[in-house]
């Protein structure tokens, strides 16, 4: 088995869960089927050739690959004293930062402890969180494998980790991190909690309706701008023509006896326009409403930071 098909078959493997991220527009998914369509082609592999796959995911091997790195460049002696006190002070301002959700002066904080004590995988940790908070999830899980390549008992660096893989539509992965931190810590309800949002949401994912909706409609449903929103995308004539047709065999039309098959595709196409509608009308809504179902998916907002 060649080593070149192995890395290729990882490549794939990545740019097939970047296609199921939900960040992309149609013109970048289409490039990234090409670039699949090309490897698969020039390497003679498939998606079903799973004897080439290698226990972890192409990111994780190019994370410790960094970290390993990273540690090149911690120096043999350790702080002084006087920038361990220092360090802490930085990080307990970090902390004051995230308790008045002011996340950018907490990254800052937490930065400038980290330059004081590489050898702290609290520092790391903990600004995890914060970039977390800012959205920024990839920098989240860097700071996370730090952490975990520190002190690899540390158990909240790997539920950290998992809720950074989860807001980034990696739920397999997450899930994978979240039991790590169940194994350190099995009494954790946090991290019980969302190891079943993180289960929960890989079923959603594969769900077909899921996938036509393109967005999780129960979270959204309660959400005041979205209401407005629909209200406005109900008066287009298209959508009213199939809830009318939909209600209509509903209540004795010519599918009624044919078990109802015709209601759930209309319900289906319904709802497709009806995302496709709100999309149209305001994308930048569409995005702030998975940003805050984000913030709001998973326990431990208001977790005690270290």
């Amino acid at each position: 088995m060649s080593v070149e098909k192995r890395l290729a078959f990882s490549i794939v493997q990545f740019l097939r869960d970047q296609t199921h991220c939900g960040t992309l527009n149609s013109d970048e998914q289409e490039s990234l089927e090409v670039a699949i369509q090309c490897l698969e082609t020039t390497f003679k592999i498939s998606s079903s050739d799973c004897h080439l796959a290698v226990p972890q995911p192409l990111t994780e091997i190019f994370l410790n690959a960094l970290l390993k790195n990273d540690n090149l460049t911690i120096p043999e002696t350790s702080p002084t004293p006087e920038d361990i006190e220092r360090a802490e002070q930085l990080k307990n301002e970090g902390n004051n930062h995230m308790k008045e959700e002011n996340y950018r002066c907490a990254v800052e904080c937490y930065t400038k402890a980290i330059d004081l004590d590489l050898r702290n995988a609290v520092y790391y940790c903990n600004r995890a969180a914060a970039h977390s908070k800012l959205g920024n999830y990839t920098e989240a899980t860097c700071d996370c494998e730090r952490a975990i390549g520190i002190d690899p008992t540390y158990s909240k660096a790997y539920g950290r980790m998992g809720l950074a893989l989860t807001a980034m539509n990696k739920y397999p992965e997450a899930i994978t991190y979240f039991k790590k931190a169940l194994v350190l810590d099995p009494e954790n309800d946090t991290y019980k909690s969302n190891l079943k949002i993180a289960e929960q949401k890989q079923k959603e994912a594969t769900s077909p309706i899921a996938a036509g909706l393109g967005f999780d409609m129960a979270s959204l449903i309660n959400n005041p701008a979205f209401i407005s929103m629909a209200a406005s995308v109900m008066q287009n004539q298209q959508v009213q023509q199939l809830m009318s047709g939909m209600m209509s065999n509903a209540v004795g039309g010519p599918a009624a006896g044919v078990g109802g098959m015709s209601d759930i595709s209309s319900l289906i196409e319904a709802g497709q326009q009806f995302a496709q509608q709100i999309q149209q009308q305001n994308p930048e809504l569409i995005e702030q409403l998975r940003n805050h179902i984000r913030s709001r998916s998973f326990s431990g907002s208001a977790e005690e930071h270290s």
